[in-house]
This record gives structure tokens, sequence and C-alpha cells, in this order.
């Protein structure tokens, strides 16, 4: 096995023990944040003074029940110098930031490079030269663990690039044994695939790290539509889809991909480049400053802005189908596949992946979160060539004039041809509704009492969808 493989034995435990030794060393409680200010862990140092909630300020609060911090934070701490120290660095409380205790911030390196932060809130009398110039010892052995596992992350970030974007056949078998020897025993566990796209970024250094998203294994950008199938090549290549490979428990429960997928979204969905300093979120994966989160308004979370996005595509404005409301976030959708175990599926896992965040583009009620099983019949409309959703009955229902009309006929057909429940559903008269199918009919050229015509008709509206 080669050597960044052995580096997968180092999981967050490593870096509690090393927090831990230091909230010992320093005799109170500490945090190690990445470089983009993730939360990595956490100390718990038993101490009466700082278990008292009156000695916490919202900042540190906020830090460790959110895992992130905001674009505030980050350039308020950065602007004491501790990306470029090389020592313990002492930060004044501010209350008007939401710091209602001072810092201690001790940079860790790795061949001069900074690659995350400790934190302790500062205390009287505080610690002395000598036990600060003993944790900053410790800081070294967690940038080297750093620093090897950025590597792997690397490693890992190439091969599973390589195994989606290979051909079937040989090239691919290839580049799964290369990613099985990579992952080691993990190789043969169960696992899914998460793919959520469209992601703002071709730029590597903006997706998240590995390490603060539950069970990932893997990540990488791909150009949205590169997988193999013609449905998935129609999208074209000129977004990005984060696709990441997630280690499960079983393959009964998909709840660590569920929660990644939330995560990377709440990223994606947030102001500014993703896994830059503009991130401000709140309740993602992000650490929190060791500091947490600013306690200066951030003007609500990127979340909840896709509203118009969704209405547009959904067609609340005319699109062709009717939407509940759920949806993607700012046009962000997370697709999940069905669990698998061992890596010989993994192609068809990203098919079932990019399909379902298709879907969940397509139609706002099954996301924000697809997963492939629960899609129903856009397993088997994504999988169509694009040529499939243009048939010509449909040409003159899709154009613009007759959005109602083709919205109506889709309402009808999901309630299952009942004229009540699509009556009330769309909030109109039962002669209006027959009104308009009578219009539909006479458009498409298709019987809506026909079984045949009628699916063809639903088919067909589901596929404009996509």
């Amino acid at each position: 096995m080669r050597e960044n493989a052995r580096v997968t034995s180092s999981d967050r435990g490593d870096y509690q023990e090393l927090v831990d030794e230091i909230s010992e060393l320093l005799g109170a409680p500490a945090t190690l944040e990445n470089r983009n200010f993730e939360l990595i862990a956490f100390g718990a140092y038993d101490s009466e003074g700082d278990l008292d909630p009156s000695a916490l300020d919202p900042v540190r609060t906020r830090s460790i029940l959110t895992r992130r911090s905001t674009s505030a934070v980050r350039h308020w701490f950065e602007g004491f110098g501790i990306t470029r120290a090389t020592g313990p660095v002492r930060i004044p409380r501010t209350p008007e930031a939401g710091v209602y205790r001072g810092r201690i911030c001790l940079p860790v390196r790795h061949r001069g490079v900074v690659l995350g932060y400790v934190w302790l809130l500062d205390y009287d009398p505080g610690p002395t030269e000598q036990q600060l110039a003993a944790a900053m010892l410790v800081t070294g052995r967690i940038g080297a663990l750093l620093a090897d596992e950025a590597q792997h992350g690397a490693d890992l970030t190439r091969e599973l690039r390589a195994v989606l974007t290979a051909e079937p056949g040989w090239p691919r078998d290839m580049a799964v044994a290369e990613l099985r020897t990579a992952l080691g025993v993990r190789a043969d566990g169960p696992h899914t695939v998460v793919c959520v796209a469209p992601w703002p970024s071709a730029d590597p250094d903006d997706a998240p790290s590995v390490r603060t998203l539950p069970g990932a294994r893997a990540l990488c950008a791909i150009p949205w539509g590169g997988g193999t199938s013609h449905a998935l090549k129609a999208v074209g290549d000129t977004q990005q889809s984060l696709v990441l490979l997630v280690g499960l428990r079983s393959t009964d429960t998909l709840t660590p991909a569920v929660s990644a997928a939330t995560r990377l979204l709440e990223r994606a969905a947030a102001p500014g480049p993703p896994g830059g300093a503009g991130r401000t979120t709140a309740g993602s994966a992000r650490g929190g400053a060791g500091a947490g989160q600013a306690a200066r308004p951030e003007g609500g979370t990127g979340a909840g802005s896709g509203g118009a996005a969704q209405d547009a595509a959904a067609g609340r404005d005319g699109g062709p189908g009717r939407s509940t409301g759920g949806g993607s976030h700012g046009g962000v959708a997370a697709g999940i596949a069905a669990a698998r175990t061992g890596l010989a599926g993994l192609g068809t896992a990203w098919a079932e992946a990019s399909a379902a965040a298709r879907a969940a583009l397509a139609e706002p009620r099954l996301g924000p979160v697809a997963q492939w099983a629960a899609i129903g019949p856009y397993r088997l409309l994504t999988s169509l060539p694009p040529e499939a959703a243009h048939d010509p009955a449909l040409h003159a229902l899709l154009s613009p004039a007759h959005r109602e009309l083709a919205r109506t006929a889709e309402v009808y057909l999901d309630c299952a041809g009942q004229a009540g429940r699509t009556a009330a559903e769309l909030g109109i008269h039962r002669q209006t509704l027959y009104y308009r199918l009578s219009r539909v009919e006479q458009l498409t050229g298709l019987d809506l009492d026909d079984g045949e015509d009628r699916l063809l008709l639903h088919m067909a509206l589901k596929a404009a969808r996509l």
C-alpha cells in the first residue's frame, strides 16, 4: 500500500487527543480549526469557571454549535496577524463584536505554512510562557497531521475524479483499483455517492474539507453533465458538480449522506465564493473561528435565497408544472445514490446521484436533497436521450403562450385524472378545468380518455422539466 494510504488511520480522534493535550497543558478548553476556520475538534477541560454559561460569549458558543464562522469573524481575527504569526497571539475582548472574552490564538504551521489555529479563551492570570511554548510544540504535531491529511485528500480527489470521468470498461476498472488501494479496508464497506449541482465554483480550493463532512471518504468537482448517460451529457459541461463518496454504517440508512448533502447545499447557497472568506451561511459545516460566529447581523442565511429561482424552474411563473415549495437552495440541489457495498458500482452510483440532483432541480417538491429511490418516474426520464423530451405532440403546449395549460395538464395527471382534486389544487372551478383540458387536447391531438395518450403527455411534461 502506498505511503499516503496509511494516513487513512488518522481520523478526527487524533486531533481530539492533541487538542485535549493542549487543554491540559494550558488549563483551559481549546478548539482547533483549519485555516478556512472550519471546526475540527474542541477540548473539554473540566474547569468550573469555563463551564459557567455566563463565561461564554455568543461567538464561541455559535462556533461550537454551528461549526463555522462568518467572513466578518474571519477578517476580524486575521486582522490581528494570525496568518503570519509563528507564536501565540493575544486578541483582546471586543463586546461590540460579540467577543466578550479575550482569546489566545496558537497558529498551527507546517514547514512555514499556516494550516490551522488552536484557540482558547484568555483568563487571569493566564498561561505562562513555558506553558505556551509546550502547547506550540503540540501544534507542530497537529500541523504535520494536517499536512499529511491534505496530501492524502488531494490524492483521493484525483482518484475519485479519475473513476467518475473514465470510460466504462478497462479504464474505469483501473481507476477503481487505484481508489480502492488508497481507501484500504474502507473500500469494501458500505457507501453511497452524493452529487451537489450546479456547484458554484470550478476552483479546487473552493471545495470544502472532507474532514468537515460526516462519513466523507473523498470528494471532487467535475463538469456538471460529465456523466456517461445521454441525459447527463445533455446538461452540458459549462457548470460544475461536487461529488462526494460517503461511507455508511450499513446499506439500510443514508443518514450520513443526507447530513453531508445538507451541509454542502448550505455552503453552496451562501453569498461569496464557496470555501472563501465570504461564506456566511449559518448552520453549515464550517468551524467557528475559535472564536466562532460574529455577533454582527448576517442578514439571514443563504439557504433561503432560492425562492425566485425555484418559482421560475417549477412553473409558478408559467413553467410546465407545479411546485410545492421544496426545491433547491438558490438553484442548487443534491442527489444521493442507492447504498452499495464495495466500489464496483461506483460509476452507476454517480449516475444515480446525478439523476437525483437533476430531478430535485426539475421538481422542487423532491428537493433540496433527493434520494435516487424516491424520485419516481425521474429514474427513467433522466436516463433517456435529450430528444425524448421534445415529442412533437407537445410543441405547441410547451410554448410560452400556453404555460398555464401545461401546468393544468400536469396537475391533472398527477392527480390521477380526478377533476375534483385537480380543481381544488389549482384553485379553479371544474368548468374552467374542463375547458382547459379540452384546449390541451386540441393543441396536442391527444385524447385524455386514452391511457397511452395520457402516459405520453405525462412523461413528456415531466421530461420537459429536465
